[in-house]
C-alpha cells in the first residue's frame, strides 16, 4: 500500500510504476543486499603431549580435535591444514582434517608424527570469501623405555685394599659396572642410552653406573640393571653377581662362613627358599635364581643349624600326569625311581604313598583345596644324606636341616635336595631364569559328543565318550556359554563327582581331572544342561586351560591335546587365552598365565592406567599353557594393565598392586 504522501491520486512519483491501468494501482521494487564480513572462528584446546611407543620409527599417534564457528555459510567452508614441523614457521606440506560424523563443526587431525614439538596451521575460508588461520601447537614425547637384556650372572673376585695407607691390606672390595651386564649396546629415539645398577630393594639412580662390593656381600647379590634414555624413560632386567673371595682377601682367622646350594634332584636351582641360620647368631636370607645361600661372619667353635623353608606354591608342577605316575607306583606297575619322588608323592605326610595322597592332589588340581593340611609345598633333604633303603625313604628320619657342631672351618657344601610335593615328573618351575620345557603333543584325546541344536527352556544330556583306549588320564577346563546354558547336573561314568571342580561354575567353567583305563566309546561322564537361549551345542561348549591346563596322556607317557569332537565334525580345542593374574590384588609377586595354540614368541607389556609402559618382557611361549612369575619391583601401586601379544593374538587384563 503506498504511503500517504505517495497517494496515486497526487501523482506518480519516481518510485512507483503504473502496473494496471484498469485497476488503478502501482507497484515498487526494492533491491536489498546483505553482506557477511565476519571471518569464521577456529576453536581448539591444546592437548597434553602425545606418546610415542615406537623405538624404531620414533613417532606417535596424534588425534587433534578442533571446531569451526561460522553462522552464515557453514556448508561452503574450505578447510586446509598444513604441518609446521618443529614449529619453526616453515610449512612442510598439506595434510587432511576429517569432519567428525562427516559434518560441520567438529574436525579432527590424525596421523603419526615424529617425536618433538610441532604445529598444525589451519586455514579456513567461508562462502563470502572471509578467511582465518590459526596455529595448533602439539608435542610428541618419547614414552618408550629401552628394554635391556642382561647376561645371566657374573662372578667377581674381591681384591685386597689398603684403606689406611700403611702398606698392609686391611679390607677387600671390587667395583663392577652396569654396562658389564648388557648383552649388546642399545639404540633409542631419545638416545644415547645410559645404564645404572642397584641392589634389589634399592631405588634406581640413573647416576649409579657402578657398584662397589665388599666382604659383606660374599655370596649371591641380586641386582637390577637399568637402561635410561634421554627422555628419562627407564626399564630394567634382573641378574646376579656371585661375589667370591678365593684369594682369602676378606678372611679372618675367627670369622667363618656357611654356604650351599639348594636344587632339585635334577640339579635345577630353587629360588625364594627362606634359609635360616641359628646358633651363636641368627641370620636369614632368601635364595636367588642360582639357588645359593651364604652366611658369613660366624665365630669359630660355635654350634649352628641351617634350616630351609618354602611354602605357598602348592600347584606348581602338580598335574594329573603326576597322579598317573603315583597310581602306577601304588599298583606296582611302574615304581617311582628315586626316594625324592616317593617323598613328593606323600601329599598327606603319612610316611607312605596311598590313594589318599592322590585324592588330596586332585583337589589341588581342581581348585577345591588351595593347600595341603598336613604338609608344606616343598621339603628339603640334606644332599649328603644316603638313604639306607631308597624304596622306603622313611626307613629312618631323613635330615631336613644341617647341624654344625663346633664350627672349625668354613662350610661350602651345605647343600639340600629340594622336593616339590606332588611333582613326581619334575616339571615344577624352580627359578625365574629357567626356561620352561616345551612338551610336544603328539595328538589329541578328543571326547566324542553328539552335536545338537538347543532350544530355550529344554534340558539336554550331553554325554562325553572316550575316543581311544590309549589314554591313561586327562585334565582341563570345560567352558560353556553361561548366558545360554545352565548346568543342572553331572552324571558320572568312569569319571565321578571327585573328578570335577565347580568353584567357578558361575563363570561357565568346570575343572576336570581323571586317570584310569577307558575303552573306546565308553561314557566318561554326562553334563545335563538347561538351555536359556537357542543355539548350537558345538558353539556353546568347548575346552579351555583357564582353571586347569588342558592336556591328556597316553599309555607311553606322551602328552596329548584335550579336545571335544562333535558329531557335526567340529573340533573344539584350547586356543589363545589370557587368564587373570593370581593373586589379585598382589603385593610383591603375581602369576600371569596364558594359553597358546602353537609355540611362538610372546611379548608381555605392563602399563599404568594412562597407557604408559612400565615393563616389557619377551619370552618364547610353548604350545598350550604358559605361566610367568611377575615381580612388581618398583612399580607403583594402583590399577595396572598387562597385555600379552603373540603373533596375531593379543589380549589385555587389569591387575591391582597394593602396599
Amino acid at each position: 500500500v503506498p504511503l500517504s504522501f505517495q497517494n496515486p491520486c497526487w501523482g506518480i512519483t519516481g518510485f512507483w510504476r503504473k502496473a494496471d491501468y484498469d485497476g488503478g494501482f502501482f507497484q515498487y521494487t526494492q533491491h536489498i543486499k546483505v553482506y557477511d564480513d565476519q571471518r569464521p572462528e577456529i576453536i581448539f584446546a591444546q592437548p597434553d603431549a602425545f606418546c610415542s611407543y615406537d623405538n624404531l620409527n620414533c613417532d606417535g599417534l596424534v588425534e587433534y580435535p578442533f571446531q569451526l564457528d561460522e553462522n552464515c555459510t557453514p556448508d561452503d567452508l574450505v578447510v586446509k591444514v598444513f604441518l609446521d614441523a618443529n614449529n619453526d614457521g616453515i610449512l612442510d606440506g598439506e595434510i587432511t582434517a576429517t569432519a567428525l560424523s562427516g559434518t560441520y563443526p567438529d574436525y579432527v587431525i590424525s596421523g603419526r608424527f615424529p617425536i618433538g614439538c610441532h604445529a598444525f596451521e589451519v586455514r579456513v575460508q567461508d562462502g563470502c570469501g572471509n578467511t582465518n588461520a590459526r596455529k595448533l601447537p602439539f608435542c610428541v614425547t618419547d614414552c618408550k623405555a629401552p628394554a635391556p637384556t642382561c647376561i645371566n650372572g657374573l662372578a667377581i673376585e674381591l681384591m685386597p685394599v689398603d684403606t689406611d695407607g700403611d702398606g698392609i691390606p686391611d679390607d677387600c672390595r671390587m667395583e663392577t659396572w652396569a654396562s658389564d651386564f648388557i648383552v649388546s649396546p642399545m639404540g633409542d629415539c631419545s638416545g644415547p642410552v645410559t645404564y645404572s645398577i642397584n641392589r634389589i630393594g634399592e631405588a634406581p639412580n640413573p647416576a649409579a653406573t657402578g657398584l662397589v662390593l665388599t666382604g659383606a656381600d660374599l655370596g649371591t647379590v641380586v641386582v637390577q640393571i637399568w637402561a635410561w634414555d634421554g627422555a628419562g624413560n627407564g626399564d630394567f632386567c634382573e641378574t646376579y653377581i656371585l661375589v667370591q673371595d678365593n684369594m682369602g682377601s676378606c678372611a679372618s682367622p675367627s670369622l667363618l662362613a656357611v654356604s650351599g646350594l639348594i636344587a632339585t634332584e635334577e640339579a635345577k636351582p630353587v629360588e625364594e627358599v627362606q634359609v635360616s641360620l641359628s646358633g651363636q647368631s641368627y641370620q636369614s636370607m632368601m635364595t636367588g635364581a642360582d639357588g645359593m645361600y651364604s652366611f658369613g661372619n660366624l665365630l669359630q667353635g660355635y654350634d649352628y643349624t641351617v634350616t630351609p623353608q618354602r611354602d605357598g606354591d602348592y600347584t606348581n608342577g602338580v598335574s594329573t600326569f603326576d597322579l598317573v605316575l603315583i597310581n602306577k607306583h601304588i599298583l606296582g606297575v611302574q615304581l617311582l625311581d628315586s626316594p625324592y619322588k616317593i617323598i613328593a608323592a606323600d601329599a598327606n605326610n603319612s610316611r607312605s604313598v596311598t590313594t589318599l595322597d592322590m585324592i588330596l592332589l586332585r583337589k589341588l588340581i581342581l581348585g577345591i583345596d588351595i593347600e595341603l593340611a598336613n604338609n608344606t609345598s616343598w621339603r628339603f633333604v640334606r644332599a649328603s644324606y644316603a638313604f639306607p633303603m631308597p624304596s622306603n625313604p622313611w626307613f629312618e628320619d631323613f635330615p631336613e636341616i644341617i647341624n654344625i657342631n663346633n664350627l672349625a672351618a668354613s662350610v661350602a657344601n651345605g647343600d639340600f635336595v629340594a622336593v616339590k610335593i606332588g611333582d613326581v615328573n619334575l616339571d615344577a618351575v624352580t627359578n625365574s631364569l629357567m626356561e620352561v620345557e616345551e612338551r610336544s603333543h603328539i595328538g589329541a584325546f578328543a571326547f566324542q559328543v553328539a552335536d545338537a541344536a538347543v532350544r530355550a527352556g529344554s534340558e539336554y544330556t550331553v554325554t562325553f565318550a572316550a575316543s581311544t583306549a590309549e589314554a591313561d588320564g586327562y585334565q582341563g577346563t570345560l567352558a560353556f556359554d553361561n548366558d545360554k546354558l545352565e548346568l543342572v547336573d553331572i552324571i558320572g561314568g568312569l569319571a565321578k563327582d571327585e573328578n570335577f571342580g565347580l568353584s567357578r561354575l558361575s563363570e561357565g567353567l568346570i575343572a576336570t581331572s581323571w586317570n584310569g583305563k577307558a575303552e573306546t566309546g565308553q561314557a566318561m561322564f554326562s553334563l545335563v544342561f538347561r538351555a536359556k537361549a537357542d543355539g548350537q551345542l558345538s558353539e556353546l561348549l568347548g575346552v579351555s586351560s583357564r582353571m586347569v591346563k588342558a592336556e591328556a596322556y597316553n599309555r607311553s607317557g606322551e602328552y596329548l591335546d584335550l579336545a571335544i569332537r562333535f558329531s557335526s565334525g567340529t573340533l573344539a580345542i584350547a586356543g589363545f587365552e589370557l587368564y587373570q593374574n593370581v593373586p589379585n590384588p598382589f603385593r610383591d609377586e603375581t602369576l600371569i598365565s596364558f594359553n597358546l595354540p602353537e609355540p611362538m614368541p610372546v611379548t608381555l607389556t605392563v602399563s599404568d592406567a594412562t597407557g604408559r609402559v612400565l615393563r616389557l618382557m619377551r619370552l618364547d611361549g610353548a604350545k598350550g599353557y604358559n605361566e610367568l612369575a611377575f615381580k612388581r619391583g618398583n612399580l607403583p601401586t594402583g590399577v595396572l594393565q598387562y597385555t600379552v601379544k603373540a603373533g596375531q593374538y593379543e589380549a589385555t587384563k587389569k591387575m591391582l598392586a597394593v602396599e
